[in-house]
C-alpha cells in the first residue's frame, strides 16, 4: 500500500476519534450548559441544553448523528438521579418560558418516577401546566392533592389554592364567554419575534416588534410605525444619536396629544441584569431627537419602570414600576406632566387596582374614567389577564377580570382602542405561540336587548314597574331599573350566560322572560315586542278566555290547555299567589246536575295545572253551576238568550292571597 495512503488513513482514524472524543464530551457537558442558562435565567436556551442531555440519557427517542460509525457503544445509563434532575429542570425551563404543553409531559415523568419527595413543587407546577394547558378537572385534582400533601413554604400553598380558584373560574368562563371575536391582525403585523403595544392615532399604528433587524439580523425589540389600508411593510423609529449600549432596545410607544412627544420604555442589560426605564423623544419633521430619559418622579434610581401611557389631554401618565411605595412586584402608578411633558409627581394607585404580584401595561380613558390593565394578583385564566376599575387617583372600584376569550390561558396585555370604531379594540397575547407575544384585534358582538312595558288593560306605558336582569344561574340581579313615564328598559348583553328579564309592579302579575343567548337583529340592539303586565286584585274574578269543554262534558280540549299554560306561567312567575279557578254554567239543566259539571270542569282544569308542576296547595277548583250568572239566561220576552248563556258558561281565574 503506498505510503501516502496509510498516512491518509492514519490522519482519518484520528480525526475521527477526535471528533467523536469531543462529541461525547460536549454532550457530557450539556447538562452543565443547561444548568449555567438556567442560573442565568435564560430558560429558553436552558430547555435546550437539558433536552439534549435527556436525548444522551435515553430519556426520550436518540436523535441519530449523521456520518459517524453506529459500531459505537451504548451509552451507559444514567442514574436514577440524573434522570430525575433533568425531567424536572427541563419541566422548570419550559415552563419558565411559559411553554407549558412541553413542561406537562415532564413534570408527569417525576411524578410517575415517585420522586416527588426529592421534588415536592412538582406537583403544584404539574398543575400549573394542566390549567394552562385548559385541562381543568385535572389541575384540580392535582392542585388539591398538593394541598393536602405539602408541609412546606405557605406561598405555594397559597399559590395552589390561587390557581385551583382559576380553574373554577375558567371554568365557567369557558362555557359562557363573552361577546367578542378575538382574531389576529393580518398582513405585516405580526413577525417572528414579538409583536405588542399597538395603539392608533388617525390613520397611524405604533407597535413594538421584535422581528429581524435589516441591518444586522439581530432579534431585538423596536418601535414601528405603519399607516392603515396600505401594504408597506412598517417602517422602523430611529432616535439620533443613541447609541450608549450596543443592544439597546425600545418598546410600548405612547403619544402626546400634538404627535410630537413619544414616551416609551427602553432597556439594555448591564451584565446579567436588565436595566429599564421611560424615555421621551421630541419630533422635529420626521426626525427623532436622541432619547431623554424622565426624571426620578417616574425613573427612581436602582428601580425599573416601563410602559408607558398618556391620558388623551396628555396632562397624566400611567406606568409601571417596582420603585418602593408600591403593593410589591411591579405596580400601577401615575404621574402628572408639566408642560413641558416632564413628570412632577408620582402616585402609586393603590391596594385595591395593586396586588403583590405583578401589574402591567395601563391603559385610561379620562372620560368615563376607566382603568384597563393586566395583572397576575386576583383570580383569573392564568397569566396577565386584563382586569378593569372605575375612577382616579386612589379611589377606585374593585378591579373586573374582563372574562373570556378577552384573556387566554397565557399572557394578555396592551389593551388598546380603536379610535375609529367604537366596537373594536386591540390586544397583545401569546395564546396562539408557544413563546412570543402577537397583536389582535377584537370584535365587540355585545348587544342591548330593549323594549316598553304596557299596562294590559289600558295599553299605557306602566311607570314605575321594576325590570331585572337575572343571571339564571346563580339567581342573582345583574341590573335592576325602575322605569319612567316612558316605560321603556334597556339592557345591555355581554355574554353567552343565560339571562331572563323580571317585570314587577305591585297589584300587577310578575313576569319573566327568557334573554336570547345572541342579538337576532343585524343591528346591536334586539328591541323586544311591547310587553304589558296584567292588573288584579285580590277576591276580584277574572275571565280566562276561551277555555273549551265538549258538549256536556267535563274533559278539557287541546286549545283550552294552550291557554292553561298561561296561567301556569302566572303562577311560575308568582312563587306567593294562591289561585281559585272556578266555573260556571247557563240555566239550561237542573241545578244539581249544573252544579256538579262546574265542579268537574274546574277540577279538570286544576289537574292540568298542578300536572305542570303547580303545588297542590296553591291553587282550588270550585264549582258555581247557574249561581252567579253576569248575564241573562233569557230576555224579556222569555225567549232564550244564546249570548246571554254563552256568557255565563265560564271559567275564572281569582287571586285569593299574594304572600
Amino acid at each position: 500500500m503506498p505510503k501516502i495512503i496509510i498516512m491518509r488513513i492514519i490522519f482519518t482514524i484520528s480525526f475521527l476519534l477526535i471528533c467523536g472524543t469531543t462529541l461525547a464530551q460536549y454532550a457530557r457537558n450539556y447538562k452543565a450548559e443547561g444548568d449555567k442558562a438556567f442560573r442565568n435565567k435564560d430558560y429558553y436556551e436552558a430547555a435546550h441544553f437539558y433536552l439534549k442531555a435527556a436525548e444522551g440519557a435515553s430519556l426520550v427517542k436518540q436523535v441519530e448523528m449523521p456520518y459517524l460509525s453506529n459500531n459505537t457503544k451504548t451509552a451507559k445509563a444514567p442514574v436514577v438521579a440524573d434522570k430525575a434532575y433533568l425531567c424536572y429542570q427541563l419541566a422548570d425551563s419550559y415552563r419558565l418560558y411559559e411553554n407549558y404543553i412541553e413542561a406537562e409531559p415532564w413534570y408527569y415523568q417525576v411524578l410517575n418516577d415517585n420522586k416527588e419527595a426529592s421534588y415536592p413543587l412538582a406537583r403544584l407546577w404539574y398543575g400549573i401546566c394542566l390549567r394552562a394547558n385548559q385541562r381543568f378537572n385535572d389541575a384540580i385534582k392535582h392542585l388539591t392533592a398538593f394541598e393536602k400533601a405539602y408541609s412546606g413554604d405557605a406561598k405555594y400553598l397559597k399559590m395552589a389554592r390561587k390557581e385551583i380558584d382559576n380553574c373554577l373560574f375558567a371554568k365557567e368562563q369557558y362555557a359562557y364567554p363573552l361577546l367578542i371575536n378575538v382574531a389576529q391582525l393580518k398582513g405585516e403585523w405580526n413577525s417572528d419575534g414579538s409583536n405588542y403595544a399597538n395603539i392608533r392615532r388617525d390613520e397611524n399604528f405604533w407597535f413594538t416588534s421584535s422581528r429581524q433587524l435589516k441591518s444586522d439580523k439581530r432579534h431585538l425589540n423596536r418601535i414601528y410605525h405603519l399607516t392603515a389600508g396600505t401594504s408597506a411593510k412598517p417602517n422602523i423609529i430611529n432616535f439620533k444619536d443613541d447609541n450608549d449600549h450596543k443592544e439597546v432596545e425600545y418598546g410600548t410607544p405612547a403619544l402626546n396629544p400634538l404627535g410630537n412627544k413619544l414616551y416609551f420604555t427602553r432597556w439594555y442589560k448591564e451584565g446579567n441584569k436588565t436595566v429599564q426605564a421611560i424615555y421621551r423623544s421630541d419630533r422635529t419633521n420626521d426626525d427623532w431627537s436622541k432619547p431623554v430619559k424622565l426624571n426620578a418622579n417616574v425613573n427612581a434610581g436602582g428601580f425599573n419602570s416601563i410602559q408607558p401611557f398618556l391620558t388623551a389631554d396628555g396632562k397624566r401618565m400611567f406606568f409601571v414600576s417596582n420603585k418602593p411605595g408600591g403593593q410589591g412586584g411591579s405596580d400601577i402608578w401615575m404621574s402628572t406632566l408639566n408642560n413641558e411633558g416632564e413628570p412632577i409627581n408620582s402616585v402609586n394607585l393603590g391596594a385595591v387596582v395593586n396586588t403583590a404580584m405583578d401589574e402591567q401595561a395601563p391603559y385610561y380613558d379620562d372620560e368615563v374614567k376607566r382603568l384597563v390593565y393586566s395583572s397576575k394578583g386576583f383570580t383569573g385564566l392564568g397569566g396577565f389577564d386584563f382586569f378593569e376599575s372605575y375612577g382616579s387617583e386612589e379611589d377606585w372600584t374593585a378591579p373586573h377580570n374582563m372574562g373570556y376569550p378577552m384573556n387566554s390561558a397565557k399572557d394578555d396585555l396592551y389593551y388598546s382602542p380603536n379610535p375609529r370604531d367604537n366596537d373594536k379594540f386591540y390586544i397583545s397575547s401569546d395564546r396562539e405561540s408557544d413563546c412570543c407575544l402577537d397583536l389582535f384585534e377584537i370584535t365587540d358582538q355585545r348587544f342591548f336587548i330593549a323594549g316598553h312595558v304596557l299596562d294590559c288593560e289600558t295599553q299605557k306605558p306602566l311607570a314605575g314597574a321594576v325590570v331585572s336582569l337575572i343571571d339564571s344561574l346563580s339567581k342573582k340581579t345583574v341590573k335592576q331599573i325602575t322605569l319612567g313615564e316612558d316605560g321603556k328598559y334597556s339592557f345591555k348583553i355581554t355574554t353567552k350566560r343565560p339571562y331572563s328579564l323580571l317585570f314587577e309592579k305591585a297589584a300587577y302579575f310578575t313576569k319573566n322572560l327568557h334573554v336570547p343567548a345572541i342579538s337576532q337583529n343585524k343591528t346591536d340592539t334586539l328591541f323586544n315586542p311591547d310587553l304589558c303586565l296584567q292588573p288584579y286584585v285580590v277576591g276580584k274574578p277574572m275571565v280566562i278566555k276561551n277555555i273549551l269543554y265538549d258538549y256536556k262534558m267535563a274533559r278539557l280540549r287541546p286549545e283550552s290547555k294552550v291557554v292553561l299554560n298561561g296561567v301556569v306561567d302566572i303562577l311560575n312567575d308568582n312563587p306567593m299567589l294562591k289561585i281559585e279557578i272556578g266555573a260556571h254554567t247557563d240555566s239550561i239543566g237542573g241545578e244539581a246536575y249544573n252544579q256538579k259539571l262546574s265542579q268537574d270542569r274546574a277540577q279538570s282544569c286544576v289537574n292540568y295545572i298542578t300536572s305542570m308542576g303547580i303545588a297542590l296547595d296553591r291553587i282550588f277548583a270550585r264549582g258555581y253551576g247557574e249561581l252567579r250568572p253576569i248575564a241573562p239566561n233569557t230576555l224579556p220576552n222569555g225567549k232564550d238568550n244564546p249570548d246571554g248563556r254563552q256568557q255565563n258558561r265560564r271559567t275564572e281565574f281569582t287571586v285569593l292571597k299574594t304572600d
